[in-house]
């Protein structure tokens, strides 16, 4: 029987899965004990973690015995996963088991921040009528989508703003024109310059690598189509945020929605401030109660496999 030490939240029927099998330790908040943590570590055969727990130096020292580090989501920025695979452990991502939920905070937000009609409860409340105000928001049928990159979550989103109609363009610096999931969902391949340039809503899904870390720097978005919307849910350290609230303040950005951010949690950001057309979660687009269940369920069976 292995033992199993799980550092962040797993949806419940996932760790009873592991637990049917192998020992557990499942602590939400073990990611915020290191010390703790890292006693856990050297008993571990197997680690599941979410996006704050850091498999790298101390941690990944003190995995002496692991085999295999399950994450339940699918970046792997915060994991070390040159060193794992040198140390002969296995580094399993949940792919493609949240990326309908991105998919669809994608549009979601898309379609708030073209139409610009959807923050006037209070005032509406309070007696106010800002109906002209808010009468001259645009419809997401007829627009253009850019993605930066096309991978499964890129993919989807373009499925479903097809199905609105939208055009779709998109760039991935892995995949040529003639790749077939561009003509699988109805996109055209085209150059990075040109995606920012034509997009009416502008979407970021590439990971963070030395290659993106700043690839959307404020040059970048001074040259996106006066008021397109723009929307990163795939890491913080890829957008300048300043240059972000900057071209909102301008009107160059006509609305943005930000998930991911260089630090999480977020400190205050005082050029936030005041920011038009803006919606800050905080890293959640990939989290619902049907993505949680699904990565849960997912790296549960991974995990057991690489076990076995």
């Amino acid at each position: 029987m292995a033992r199993i030490v799980i550092t962040e939240f797993m949806d419940a029927p996932a760790v009873a899965q592991l637990a049917a099998k192998h020992e557990v330790l499942y602590d939400a908040t073990l990611v915020d004990d290191a010390p703790r943590l890292l006693a856990e570590a050297a008993r571990a055969d197997a680690i599941v973690v979410r996006n704050r727990t850091q498999v790298r130096g101390a941690l990944l020292e003190a995995l002496r015995r692991c085999k295999v580090v399950g994450r339940l989501g699918v970046g792997l920025d915060n994991i070390d996963v040159a060193a794992c695979e040198q140390r002969g452990m296995a580094v399993i991502p949940a792919t493609g088991a949240n990326a309908l939920s991105v998919a669809e905070y994608v549009v979601g937000t898309a379609m708030l921040l073209l139409r610009g009609a959807y923050q006037s409860s209070a005032a509406v409340a309070a007696g106010q009528w800002p109906r002209t105000a808010l009468s001259s928001g645009r419809e997401i049928a007829g627009k253009t989508l850019g993605l930066i990159g096309f991978g499964s979550i890129g993919q989807l989103t373009a499925s479903l703003a097809r199905a609105l109609g939208m055009t779709v363009i998109a760039f991935d610096a892995m995949m040529d024109e003639d790749h077939p999931a561009f003509a699988a969902v109805g996109a055209r391949c085209t150059g990075l310059d040109e995606v920012i340039r034509s997009a009416d809503v502008l979407s970021l899904h590439v990971p963070l690598v030395e290659s993106t870390r700043g690839l959307f720097d404020a040059a970048r978005i001074a040259s996106m189509k006066p008021g397109a919307v723009l929307i990163n849910t795939a890491r913080g350290g890829i957008l300048d945020e300043v240059a972000v609230a900057a071209a909102l303040k301008s009107g160059q950005l006509g609305g943005a929605a930000i998930d991911v951010f260089g630090t999480e949690p977020l400190p205050a950001a005082p050029h936030f401030q005041g920011c038009p057309n803006l919606l800050l979660t905080p890293h959640v687009a990939g989290l619902t109660a049907e993505a949680n269940e699904r990565v849960s369920s997912l790296i549960a069976g991974k995990v057991l496999e690489a076990l076995a």
